[in-house]
């Protein structure tokens, strides 16, 4: 089950799927649990990648940082 359109967000912040695939992993390796928190906090990520307030890396490596 999906919750949030992450995919189309992502798309709409110029992120590539193999980018996006490995910022949601790391979301879910953060909150195993709770799917749907994993994908607000990628849904949230690109949203501020889109806005500019960060960038694929940073994100990925905050998720990271956050899932180790």
């Amino acid at each position: 089950m999906r919750y949030f359109d992450f995919e189309k967000a992502g798309r709409e912040a110029g992120i590539s799927d193999d980018e996006l695939n490995r910022l949601a992993r790391l979301f879910t390796l953060e909150e195993p649990h709770d799917p749907m928190l994993a994908e607000l906090h990628t849904l949230r990520a690109c949203m501020a990648i889109k806005n500019g307030r960060t960038t694929i890396e940073e994100a990925l490596a905050e998720a990271a940082k956050l899932a180790a």
